[in-house]
């Protein structure tokens, strides 16, 4: 007969009780383990028996039991580290009294030493053959999913350390994780750039177009806001002569949520002095690769239906003429990109198409804005394969440098991959009277309503006065990089703890 959730808690508290009555300490204060499981495996996953028997393999190792299983006077457990298991033979006439009777008094999920030989079983199993056992920790609750995995994607999200328990492939995701964000230093000050720190709280929130999270200075009776970006402190420090400077940083953005968007998250963000969005290009290339083969070994990658390709060269679009060639296309109707340059047939293209468009008053909006957004309708999630998309309207991109024939677009790429936006990039703005300008038209949308523009930055355009060599910069978005790598279909498969909403 079944057991109830409660009563399985109750067996557990009563089997704690009993190794109290043993003298057992039940929360010890260390343990030192000589090998990890996983070290274990890597290392004699593949002697066999006879080789195992003739070096008589010592072992102290440690984990949690993830199977118990009796067949007479032979016991096993299941014991991991989050990476690897391995198999452990319990005898009682091999074990001290005490330790077998910690044996019968163990449960899934318990932390647990062991100190024993390897060997290999009639079936072929790599196995420590026990000489002691050492208990660590009780687990008092019982796991999910009868310990064999856990699907339900909203308790892995909002329990994570379950999810790490039972389901091995969420850990590899993490540590790849870990490897890309070392690769990607790595790369960096390999190159002469120089790792910073910027504020996280901001009197003014600047340096992209997003909604803030505000909060409030008690002392300063000031209103700060989370960042949404460190761009306009990184450009300070290239006006004090640091030519080259990164940050890997947690950014804030008070917006919807979605598989590729959430509220706190990771990017890259660099500077680097005399360069301008063609030179960064080149780099993007040479960094995704390099993060890849340094994270994962290879630069060939499997994302949902797709195999990617992550070897340089990269496909480079322009955005008009993409958004155009798009458009023609769904209308069977020539849209050239002059077209989107010309409010009035920008606007008759998006109404053709039934594009929604932001929350202003849409006879506000410029033809730049209208063929960003019949761009990112029809284009974004068709960019799988890494793809620049090259040459945005001045009129969505504030802080970027304009061409110099061409007033109405900026020097700026955004990197495609997998159908949404990894890396944004451009020469930067260094006029300050300039920027004025572009913080005043800012200033204008909002008036208007929309509360992801710009707000004016009087001490950044002090900065810009004191003169910004030309230089360029980009975000290159963490999170996004390891979906990629990890084939991982949601934002929050990368984030060990994402945003949920309460239950």
């Amino acid at each position: 007969m079944a057991t109830s959730q409660d009563e399985q808690i109750q067996q557990r508290r009563t089997n704690l009780a009993e190794l109290v009555k043993l003298g057992i300490d039940v929360y010890p204060r260390k343990f030192d383990p000589r090998d990890t499981i996983s070290a274990l495996v890597d290392q004699y996953g593949e002697r066999t028996h006879d080789e195992l028997e003739a070096a008589r393999v010592p072992t102290v190792t440690s984990g949690r039991i993830l199977g118990i299983r009796a067949f007479g006077k032979a016991n096993f457990l299941v014991l991991s580290d989050g990476r690897a298991r391995i198999q452990v033979y319990i005898r009682q006439d091999s074990l001290p009294d005490l330790d077998f009777k910690i044996y019968r008094l163990l449960d899934f999920g318990d932390w647990v030493g062991v100190e024993g030989r390897l060997f290999r079983t009639k079936t072929n199993e790599l196995t420590i053959w026990a000489s002691r056992l050492h208990f660590l920790s009780k687990c008092l609750l019982p796991l999910p999913e009868k310990w064999h995995g856990l699907t339900d994607v909203e308790i892995r999200y909002r329990q994570r350390y379950l999810d790490l328990i039972v389901n091995p492939e969420s850990r590899r995701v993490f540590e790849t994780r870990s490897r890309v964000i070392a690769a990607i230093r790595d790369f960096m000050t390999a190159r002469g750039y120089l790792e910073v720190e910027t504020p996280m709280m901001q009197p003014i929130a600047g340096g992209a177009l997003a909604r803030p999270f505000v909060t409030h200075h008690n002392v300063l009776h000031m209103p700060l806001y989370l960042r949404v970006a460190p761009e306009l402190y990184l450009k300070r420090l290239t006006v004090g002569g640091m030519e080259r400077v990164f940050e890997i940083n947690r950014n804030f953005r008070n917006e919807g949520m979605s598989a590729q968007h959430n509220p706190e998250f990771t990017m890259m963000e660099f500077y680097q002095a005399y360069a301008d969005y063609q030179a960064l290009m080149t780099m993007t290339e040479e960094l995704v690769d390099h993060a890849a083969r340094a994270s994962i070994g290879t630069n060939l990658v499997t994302f949902g239906e797709h195999e990617v390709s992550l070897r340089p060269p990269y496909a480079r679009l322009s955005l008009r003429e993409a958004a155009a060639e798009a458009a023609s296309i769904r209308l069977r109707r020539a849209v050239s990109p002059d077209d989107l340059r010309d409010r009035a047939k920008a606007a008759r293209v998006v109404g053709e198409l039934s594009i929604e468009l932001a929350t202003e008053d849409p006879a506000e909006l410029g033809a730049g804005k209208l063929a960003t957004a019949i761009f990112e309708k029809l284009c974004e999630d068709r960019l799988v394969q890494p793809t620049f998309v090259y040459d945005f309207p001045t009129e969505v991109s504030p802080l970027s440098k304009q061409k110099p024939d061409d007033p109405d677009t900026v020097e700026r790429f955004e990197l495609y991959i997998g159908g949404f936006e990894v890396a944004n990039a451009f020469s930067e703005l260094n006029d300050p009277d300039e920027q004025r300008r572009r913080f005043e038209a800012q200033l204008a949308s909002r008036a208007r309503g929309n509360a992801e523009a710009h707000a004016m930055d009087e001490d950044y355009i002090q900065a810009l006065e004191y003169g910004l060599p030309p230089t360029a910069g980009e975000g290159v978005g963490i999170d996004r990089l390891v979906m990629i790598f990890t084939n991982s279909p949601s934002i929050r498969d990368v984030i060990l703890f994402p945003l949920m909403k309460k239950r």
